[in-house]
């Protein structure tokens, strides 16, 4: 055998478990998409979409409280230096929807959702019950992963509203009381650059990251080995694996919102 032969031979090896992985998720994928056609485990996703709901809402109002305040202060001090102030509300709205609201629903989605679910599939399949579920003939993939992926999109897109309206409200509180900018002024030029193409491209970055948080929350989930500690190593690589992708989808349809929406 010859070198170039070994080398090609161990880089296949390197490369083999990648494909796998690679080959598993999109195949979980197509599965959830057909699992969706059949009558829905309306059971199962309402209480995971209350369970998500428990475990991300106060983080998300933790974190979009004191983003809100530090995007707000910087840009009125910078509004302030070229006597712009009273356009305040133009910019806290295009800052909310357009980036605050994502970028929160992202940290929360990826940090909490994903690793909610990952953790309970997980759980699962090292007590044997995803085994015991196919034994018996029922899908796991229909009876478990179809109604998670559903309701971490609804759930996302739900969140992504919270931080839109806790930024705007926040924006206004702290504008008006604190930095003396005039309340007209701030309501009136909300809508000066932000319009309906901006808001639906934020709460369709939302929904893309609760449903891409949720497959792999649930692929990681379903995959798990090692017990415990594997559960632990797979909870940890969901939070990874959701951040590298949510922020690359985020870039990806930021580039898309402004180059078909109003280009402001």
């Amino acid at each position: 055998m010859t070198a170039s032969h070994v080398i090609g031979s161990r880089a296949l090896e390197k490369i083999r478990p990648g494909t796998e992985v690679a080959g598993g998720f999109f195949r979980m994928c197509v599965l959830t998409a057909k699992a969706l056609r059949q009558p829905f485990e309306w059971r199962e996703f309402i209480w995971t979409g209350w369970f998500l709901m428990r475990v991300s809402l106060l983080p998300t109002i933790a974190v979009s409280i004191p983003e809100t305040v530090l995007l707000i202060f910087t840009l009125n001090l910078l509004l302030a230096e070229i006597g712009a102030a009273d356009v305040s509300g133009a910019g806290a709205a295009i800052g909310a929807v357009t980036q605050l609201g994502p970028i929160v629903t992202v940290l929360v989605v990826a940090g909490a959702g994903g690793t909610a679910i990952c953790a309970d599939l997980g759980a699962r399949t090292i007590r044997e019950e995803i085994d015991a579920l196919e034994v018996l003939g029922i899908d796991p993939i229909h009876r478990l992963v179809a109604p998670r992926v559903v309701a971490s999109t609804l759930v996302a897109v739900l969140l992504n509203g919270l931080v839109v309206a806790v930024g705007l409200g926040g924006g206004y509180l702290f504008s008006v009381y604190l930095q003396n900018v005039s309340s007209g002024a701030y309501l009136s030029t909300l809508t000066a650059l932000t319009g309906l193409p901006e808001v639906v491209i934020a709460f369709v970055k939302a929904a893309t990251f609760g449903l891409i948080a949720g497959l792999v929350g649930c692929y990681r989930g379903l995959i798990v080995r090692g017990g415990s500690k594997g559960l632990g190593t797979a909870v940890n690589e969901t939070v990874v694996l959701c951040f590298i992708a949510l922020f690359a989808v985020n870039a990806a349809l930021t580039t898309i919102g402004v180059r078909f929406g109003t280009g402001r």
